[in-house]
């Protein structure tokens, strides 16, 4: 697969020719710089490494620093590298939005919202504890029973339970590209998409 980094905008709606209105989100996708070709003879496998997004060079640690120098890049603030689809790039070259056309379906990764800690509620959708009457003072969200009694004498591992909530790495398969904008280096996308507004995307489809 394929891909490119970008940054998630926000997310608004189009209309299709049936006049039913549609979902999106807007990416800015690129333009990403190839800072480093990886091939089986020196590395063992065959890869790409793009940068996306300009930083500040004090932010930049010594090593990344000489990373960048050495690909003539200025400081990137994300990385990915990418193992298919790139064999024809060198370092120094740009991938850009027009990797996309209309109507190619997509895949989307991006880390979650973070919703703090949570209760079973919430995080795994519990209908807490009965109903409201009958002596239930203040336990409509508890969690209820988490295990038995003196056998086993303990809570099995992975017991659903209150915990933070979100800010995991999520994946949206097969969105719809609905238009790209190469001029402003904008991806439109059928659906959402992981993600608060601001935060980096990484797009892949499949060569």
């Amino acid at each position: 697969m394929s891909g490119i980094i970008g940054k998630k905008i926000g997310m608004t709606s189009l209309f299709d020719e049936a006049g039913k209105n549609i979902p999106c989100t807007v990416i800015l996708a690129g333009p990403c710089s190839v800072l480093q070709v990886r091939t089986v003879e020196k590395d063992g496998y065959k890869a790409a490494q793009l940068g996306f997004d300009d930083k500040s060079g004090k932010n930049a640690g010594k090593a990344l620093a000489g990373h960048f120098k050495k690909a003539g890049s200025t400081p990137k603030a994300k990385l990915v590298e990418f193992n298919h689809g790139f064999d024809h790039l060198n370092v120094g070259d740009e991938v850009k939005v027009n990797l996309f056309a209309q109507g190619e379906y997509v895949d989307v990764t991006g880390t979650s919202k973070g919703k703090g800690f949570q209760g079973v509620v919430k995080r795994h959708n519990f209908g807490g504890v009965m109903q409201a009457t009958h002596g239930q003072h203040n336990r409509l969200r508890a969690p209820g029973s988490i295990g038995a009694g003196s056998d086993p004498s303990r809570v099995f591992k992975g017991m659903r339970m209150a915990g933070r909530m979100g800010g995991k790495q999520v994946t949206v398969q097969n969105l719809e590209v609905l238009r790209v904008d190469e001029e402003q280096n904008l991806l439109v996308v059928k659906g959402a998409v992981p993600g608060a507004k601001n935060s980096y995307v990484i797009i892949r489809k499949w060569n």
